[in-house]
This record gives structure tokens, sequence and C-alpha cells, in this order.
């Protein structure tokens, strides 16, 4: 079995949307993501830190799931990071109401041994320097992916393009690949992209889908119209975790492949935005997938008459 390394949060989140709010709820980058990759036959460990708070039930959650926890540092003392969030009616935007860095903010991740060698890499969100010093851990990856932020452009720049360096592939919502580029036109924004280091770049584009670009080629994966909008956050986590995971668990690293990726991660996804944080993703069948997979078919499919 292929092995995977996800870097990451694993926090609390507290959510309001127009359906409803949460308290503290389990969250986090590393926790969507190892949720959704724990859907293929991949052997996957979680690099990350939490507080003593963070609850034993959470971690049994992940280690059912066939997910390594021995990278997970658990901070005596400490408390987990805390994100808390309110959505507007359009359910794309919305304010930050809390931040709170806690253990996170001396974060030092250790992959564990055993997975030095793993063939693929998640970079969750997280400073540039800090996905670096992960990378630097790893033997030999077949495949390093990253995803990054706005708020890392602004801040440190510098190391980001020193950690893009190091990456096969990036994935970015479209507001940062433009920013990131300083090109409007996403296929210029991931030519630029492509030439700071990743071979492969993923924009996404949140209930719009996703697109693949590599060298001169280009793949777009729909996102499923969906009937209900529960809670968006986690989902760019899940599309990446399911990307991360079907590639893993396929090993085979082609364009053609991340094709079939890309359709796996906006599938999974679609569930996510279901129900609140990763209750969803939790209790999603093998059924349900894919039967979601053949609507994502249908969608997609269809003749065209060339005179």
């Amino acid at each position: 079995m292929s092995k995977l390394v996800i870097v990451g949060t694993c926090a609390f989140d507290a959510i309001e949307t127009p359906f409803g709010k949460t308290d503290k709820i389990l969250g986090g980058a590393a926790t969507y993501i190892g949720l959704a990759a724990s859907q293929f036959k991949v052997d996957s460990s979680i690099v990350s830190i939490v507080g003593e708070d963070f609850p034993q039930e959470y971690l049994d959650l992940l280690t059912s799931r066939n997910i390594n926890v021995e990278g997970l540092e658990i901070v005596k003392g400490g408390k987990t990071f805390f994100w808390s969030g309110k959505y507007h009616n359009d359910m794309n935007t919305r304010d930050t109401l809390a931040t709170e860095l806690n253990t996170l903010a001396d974060f030092n991740p250790k992959v564990p041994p055993a997975y030095q060698d793993a063939e693929i890499v998640m970079l969750g969100n997280l400073q540039p320097t800090v996905q670096l010093s992960v990378i630097e851990q790893m033997s030999d990856p077949k495949l390093v992916i990253l995803d990054t932020m706005n708020f890392w452009m602004d801040i440190a720049l510098e190391e980001l393009m020193t950690t893009l360096k190091k990456v096969d592939v990036i994935t970015i919502n479209d507001e940062e690949a433009r920013q990131l580029s300083g090109e409007y036109s996403l296929v210029a924004a991931a030519r630029k992209i492509h030439e700071m280091g990743p071979q492969y770049v993923v924009i996404k584009k949140g209930e719009h889908g996703a697109l693949l670009f590599h060298n001169d080629e280009i793949f777009f994966a729909p996102a499923l119209p969906l009937e209900e909008v529960f809670d968006p956050t986690g989902a760019g986590d899940t599309f990446a975790g399911g990307f991360a995971g079907f590639l893993a668990s396929s090993r085979d690293i082609t364009f053609e492949n991340m094709k079939q990726a890309l359709i796996y991660g906006s599938c999974l996804a679609s569930f996510t935005v279901e129900k609140f944080g990763t209750e969803r993703l939790e209790n999603v069948t093998a059924e349900e997938i894919r039967k979601r997979l053949q609507e994502f078919k249908q969608l997609t499919q269809f003749e065209i008459e060339l005179n």
C-alpha cells in the first residue's frame, strides 16, 4: 500500500451559516484531507500539532480510518488551533470572527521515520518555511502537492517562492492564482506559476469547479450543482485530500490520471458541503460516492456533431 504524508492543521472550528451555527467542532486542513484520502487504499500519516484539549474521540476517528497519528504532536497544557467564521448568504464570502493560533504558533513538524519514504506528500495551507521543512525530511517523494493562500503571498512571498521550487503540484483558488502570477487570465497565470516550479497547477473555482494545467494541456472538472450547500468549510481541503488520495492509491502520476483525481476530489468535496464540519465526510458510503461519480459523468458527457 502506498504511503501518503499529510501536513496541516487539526483544529476546532465554530461556524455560522444561513442554515445555523455550531459550537466548537472538529476542523483543520489535515483533518479534511485525511478523511477524504481515507476513502482510498492508502497508508496515510497526519503531521500536525494540537493541545491537550483535543478530544480522544477525534484521535480515534482518525485512527479508525487507517490514518497514522504518530506525527500528531499533543502539547501538554496547550490549546488547539481555533478558527471561527460567519458565511454570507451567497456562501462564497465569509468573515473570520476569530483566529487563535495557540499551539500552531510553535509548530515544528516531524515526519515519523516510517513515513519519510512516502511517495506522495500533501502540504496543507501553512507557513511556507514550515512546508519546506517537511519536504526536506522526505527521502524521495514522487509527488509533492502544496496548498497555500493569499495571506502567505502578502507576508511571506519570498519564502513561498523558495518552497515552490521544490513542489510538483500547487492548488490555489482563482483569486490567489491572479495575485501570485500578476496575470488576470488564468491560462497566463498558470503558465507563470508553472515557471516558479510546479509542473501541475490546479486552480479551484469553488462552486464552479477546478482547472488543471500542465504545460499546454488544460482540463476542467465541474462542481456538481447541489440543491443545498450547508457549510463550505473544508471543501477545498477535501478536494485536495481526494486528489492526493486517488493519486497515491493508483500510483499513476500522469496528466491523464490527474484528470480522474480532479473528479474524485470534486466528488468528495460535494459531500462535505452538505453538513456542518466533517459530519458528512465521516458518514459517506462507497455506494454514495459511486452514484455521485456517475452524476459527474452524466454532467460532462455529450456528443457533438461537427459539420
